[in-house]
């Protein structure tokens, strides 16, 4: 090693003179060509990831905010660990890795900060950590072996016999160790739960979330995912002290990858999404009126057993008078409330009811493990009174209430959303000197100042940074774009569509993703189409069709020459480098559909205000999305292929060119 390059015990060296402000000048010489990073297999100098990698450690050693878009192929994971790392050992902080999908949670854990451990010769812990409803409980499961008459049928009894075998060698007690995917009730009987599975309680026995969080607390490094983040947030159970110095730990800081996601997580996060079957489930582990089981059977407790079965009555009743008030429109199939009093609350005073037997037949109870079972559904109920209170006589300010029907089951579920997240992010995030870092390939629609995404979560003073991608788009990427093809909502849309697919999937052989902005309209197209792929060799993926997301990556990855046709989900969170994918097809630009009332309520906000909803939240939304999709495609310096836009109104329309010039620098072809 050259003798003038910073070795790694000058990197974590505390210098008294200039402090943690040394951190940025030691990542600038860490990241540079013939730095210590440059000794790893596989280095290649990015003045980008350096770059990034500086500003991270600015912000980490002035404790301040900062948002940082990162092109892809920047190498930002390392970029933010590295730095991160260092300075969580130096100051005996912890470091929270917050990211959308579960993909790069994995990602973190199993390769980059081992690497950065390892390129920086530190022997830090990391965790991953997932909501404690994945992990068994020792205790529950024993206490539900006792009580399987009572509690489970016959089938479910097997499952419950499957979990046992399954505890005698698990070594993390996760759902992720589960060889098979256990029925959600049997689960539920045995799964961790805030009140039930404490540590006074299981002090005794080796519970695994309690492991984990001795773990978690022990660690440097702790990745999650953003909905879990939230959950913590909120939760004074997690938190021993809510006053400390820190987001869910003392002493921590938060580095958000992904972030382009946070608003939309936040809202679902930090508001209510109540449903029927959700209700009926946590009811029927008290008594189930067709099963015969369930917790007051097993205490032999006729009264308070019909008591549940009179309210299991009343709440089918209840959402059913609550569905037959609404009107449900659009795909989401949803109605927006605006006014209370949607339907009566005529569950309060049964719920009640039941709450008083629950606190009598508990007080009644020496048994420790059924008096906490008990106690942990009576809070349930009490919230679910609480909540359909709070949600029919709108008792949140600057919510937006709604009711959707959700699944083949047409199950009912009451919902409301904060209709700004920016104040509570503000408060939360921004208005102190802690270090936040929040990051993605996708956080500006064209603008250098990221002035867009800094005001939907409250983040206008925070500092910006643009980094762009090191990948030579001129080079690896033509973008074609059909300038004949009829508008959307035209009645020649569907066959043209069919034609320009079939033209385009021809020229790379397959190898393509598909992407919809309507679930119903790629059904469609995968009907009509499916044909013409089978003829032509190219198996035909399909969301929705049975197979997990992840699933029908993997065979799209493995099999080359298929074709993917996706919605929602497809757009952003899949890496699918190599030839497999050399085709990206976007089927039309993606607006939200105003139809669902959060993104409704949005565009209702900026009118009343004067502004103008289309351009300054709508066509903003819509270039982050195409942004994504498109961002599909190139992954690695070697990739080549093709982007595809048939929607001719980036051509025809004067926003057009805002999506354009948001993309990523390349030829572009307009197809006659």
């Amino acid at each position: 090693m050259n003798g003038e390059r910073p070795s790694i015990t000058d990197l974590l060296a505390t210098d008294e003179a200039e402090g943690s402000s040394r951190l940025p000048d030691r990542m600038q010489a860490f990241f540079a060509a013939d730095g210590p990073m440059s000794d790893g297999d596989g280095f290649e100098y990015r003045p980008q990831q350096q770059e990034m990698a500086v500003a991270v450690a600015e912000a980490l050693a002035n404790s301040r905010p900062l948002m940082v878009e990162a092109g892809t192929g920047v190498g930002k994971s390392l970029a933010y660990l590295i730095p991160s790392l260092l300075h969580a050992a130096k100051h005996n902080k912890k470091a929270i890795v917050s990211t959308h999908t579960i993909n790069l949670q994995e990602q973190l854990i199993l390769k980059d900060i081992p690497l950065a451990m390892d390129v920086l010769g530190l022997d830090l812990k990391a965790v991953l950590y997932k909501g404690r409803g994945n992990y068994l409980c020792p205790n529950r499961l024993q206490a539900a072996m006792s009580q399987t008459r009572e509690l489970f049928s016959s089938s479910e009894d097997q499952e419950l016999q499957a979990i046992w075998e399954w505890s005698q060698t698990t070594k993390d007690g996760s759902l992720s160790d589960l060889t098979f995917s256990p029925n959600s009730k049997v689960w539920a009987q045995v799964r961790s739960e805030p009140h039930v599975c404490t540590k006074r309680r299981c002090k005794d026995t080796p519970c695994y979330y309690q492991a984990l969080r001795k773990r978690v607390d022990e660690a440097h490094v702790v990745v999650m995912n953003h909905t879990l983040f939230f959950t913590l947030l909120g939760s004074i159970d997690e938190t021993e002290d809510p006053n400390m110095e820190g987001f869910l730990f003392p002493n921590d800081f938060v580095v958000f990858d992904e972030a382009h996601t946070l608003e939309n997580v936040a809202a679902k996060q930090l508001g209510l999404n109540l449903s029927y079957s959700n209700a009926a489930f946590d009811l029927h582990r008290l008594y189930n009126p067709k099963t015969r089981k369930g917790i007051f059977q097993a205490l032999g407790d006729p009264t308070a057993a019909q008591a549940v079965t009179d309210l299991s009555e009343e709440m089918e009743f209840f959402f059913n008078e609550i569905e037959n008030s609404c009107r449900f429109q659009g795909e989401h199939r949803v109605h927006r409330v605006r006014d209370a009093g949607l339907a009566e609350d005529t569950l309060a005073s049964s719920i009640i009811g039941v709450e008083k037997l629950i606190g009598q037949r508990s007080d009644d109870l020496e048994d420790e493990n059924k008096k906490l079972e008990l106690e942990d559904l009576g809070r349930r109920l009490q919230d679910l009174r609480l909540n359909v209170r709070g949600f029919l006589d709108q008792e949140w300010k600057d919510h937006v209430y709604w009711v959707e029907r959700v699944g083949q089951s047409a199950n009912v579920t009451l919902n409301a959303a904060p209709l700004n997240i920016a104040e509570r992010f503000r408060d939360i995030f921004f208005s102190s000197n802690k270090p936040v870092i929040l990051t993605s390939a996708t956080l500006g629609t064209g603008e250098k100042d990221l002035s867009y995404f800094s005001s939907r979560i409250g983040a206008e003073k925070v500092c910006a940074e643009q980094i762009g991608s090191p990948f030579n788009y001129m080079k690896q990427m033509r973008l074609y774009v059909a300038k004949n093809m009829p508008e959307p909502n035209d009645v020649e849309f569907e066959e043209a569509l069919e034609k320009q697919i079939k033209h385009f999937v021809t020229q790379s052989s397959g190898r393509a993703f598909v992407l919809f902005t309507s679930y119903r309209l790629m059904q469609r197209m995968a009907g009509r189409m499916a044909p013409f792929f089978s003829g032509q060799g190219w198996p035909l993926l399909v969301q929705g069709s049975g197979k997990p997301r992840a699933t029908l990556v993997e065979m799209f990855k493995k099999d080359i020459g298929s074709v993917l046709f996706g919605t929602d989900s497809f757009w952003t969170g899949v890496d699918v480098p190599g030839e497999a994918l050399s085709n990206v097809i976007i089927t039309r630009l993606p607006f939200a559909v105003p139809d669902h009332p959060l993104v409704e309520s949005r565009l209702e906000q900026i009118r009343e205000r004067n502004g103008n909803p289309f351009m300054e939240y709508s066509v903003p939304e819509a270039v982050l999305k195409l942004r994504q999709g498109i961002g599909r495609l190139i992954r690695s310096e070697k990739d080549r292929g093709i982007a595809v836009i048939l929607d001719n109104r980036v051509l025809t329309r004067r926003y057009g060119k805002v999506f354009l010039q948001a993309l990523p620098q390349t030829r572009l072809v307009v197809v006659e």
